[in-house]
């Protein structure tokens, strides 16, 4: 809009300037016919010197100040209009003789004036004679001033047409960008999603290349994921054969070398089972945005089997979810997230632990000892413990952390109302 309104005012500069030279060439043509007709009937005269019997029918040279003069002047004396009154014309400072001079001089009655001059001779021995015809400036500012107001109109109601003709040029044009962004939200909700086919031409390339960029880092991921989980997998094989050695061996009365084996057993088992945890949590970020879940129904399962559990079974499970609540994860990130902090709930709770959900939100309480706001972070850390005498590898937490940000949620942990710890998701969008 503003490069229009630019090109519309520099348009507006040039057209007034044309229309100003192209009313001056007419004025100037009309000038130049009547001096053209004043030279043809200049003629010598004893007394004034010259005499001019020109037949001029414009009421403007018979009223005084009327804004179109003449003046023929000679050494011996002038005749000019009427218009004129007692006024005279300056002669100029030196005539061309060849062809007709315009310029721009101060005339009568303080006046601008357009004045056209040549010196003829109306005797080829006779002295020159100065024909001099002058129109008053005035009208033609004002017709330029007129042509300027009504042309600056045209050109504000012009330039209205051509922005809102921009605009709709614009929105049109980067409306299929708005698909591209919707792809691309759909693209980060889920690895396995790809950019639609139904993208102008302009746009297509981009399109290829993004799905070709997210086929290789899906594939990457998978290969990745399915090496960690495979060598996990194979490495448990030779540890239950090892056990099977510190059995023999503590059977055999070696007891002080099983114990070591027996830890070494534990210290490699214990990495497995994290690798194999990240495996999991990887594979359910994949999935985190991929359908909605009902987290009453999830709470309700893992409470039925929680209840059956030593630390469980002497607890009582508040569920506060709303039926119709609904998270943007799905189902097993759920599970996921619900499980390790219930289950955490239920290690250190005295007497209740309860689950509460609204919108955007769930909520994991106990009323155990709790946790100083300094560790809440340390708590998070990958195989970080608050409990060293329990068991367990330090996962938990972190995994639902990181199960809960590659789903847009913020986890929070401060103090609940039971007096234990209370473990907030939140998503924020």
């Amino acid at each position: 809009m503003l490069a229009i309104l630019a090109a519309l005012a520099v348009s507006w500069l040039a057209m007034t300037w044309l229309f100003e030279r192209h009313i001056e060439r007419r004025e100037i043509a009309e000038l130049t016919r009547i001096g053209q007709e004043l030279a043809a009937h200049v003629r010598p005269a004893p007394r004034d010197g010259v005499m001019a019997r020109a037949l001029l029918t414009d009421p403007r040279l018979r009223k005084p100040m009327g804004g179109l003069y003449w003046q023929v002047s000679s050494a011996k004396g002038s005749q000019r209009s009427m218009s004129l009154w007692d006024q005279a014309l300056t002669p100029p400072a030196s005539v061309q003789t060849e062809e007709w001079a315009p310029r721009i001089a101060v005339g009568p009655f303080g006046d601008r004036l357009l004045l056209l001059e040549r010196s003829v001779r109306p005797d080829r021995n006779g002295p020159a004679v100065l024909i001099q015809v002058a129109s008053d400036e005035k009208g033609l500012r004002t017709a330029r001033q007129e042509f300027g107001r009504d042309l600056a109109l045209f050109l504000a109601g012009l330039w209205g047409v051509l922005s809102a003709a921009a605009a709709l040029q614009v929105t049109l044009g980067l409306a299929p960008l708005a698909r591209v962004r919707d792809d691309l939200a759909r693209l980060r909700k889920s690895p396995s999603a790809r950019m639609s086919d139904e993208h102008p031409q302009e746009i297509a390339p981009l399109a290829e290349a993004i799905n070709a960029l997210a086929e290789a880092r899906e594939g990457d991921l998978a290969r990745a994921r399915r090496r960690a989980g495979d060598l996990a997998h194979s490495l448990k094989t030779p540890l239950a054969a090892l056990s099977a050695q510190s059995r023999r061996a503590r059977e055999a009365g070696a007891a002080e070398a099983a114990d070591g084996l027996d830890a070494a057993i534990a210290a490699v088992s214990s990495a497995l089972e994290a690798e194999l945890a990240r495996a999991r949590a990887a594979a359910s970020r994949e999935a985190a945005f991929a359908a909605e879940a009902a987290p009453l129904a999830v709470a309700e399962r893992l409470v039925a089997v929680l209840e059956r559990t030593a630390d469980g079974e002497r607890l009582i499970f508040d569920v506060e979810i709303p039926a119709e609540l609904r998270v943007p994860v799905s189902e097993d990130a759920v599970t996921e997230m619900l499980g390790a902090l219930i289950e955490n709930a239920a290690r250190f709770a005295r007497h209740q632990v309860r689950i509460s959900g609204e919108a955007g939100l769930l909520r994991v309480e106990d009323d155990g000892p709790g946790m100083d706001e300094g560790r809440a972070e340390a708590a998070l850390a990958r195989g970080a413990r608050l409990d060293e005498a329990g068991p367990g590898h330090g996962l938990g937490l972190a995994i639902v952390r990181d199960l809960a940000e590659s789903s847009g949620a913020v986890l929070r942990m401060d103090r609940s109302n039971l007096g234990g710890l209370r473990v907030t998701i939140a998503w924020t969008a």
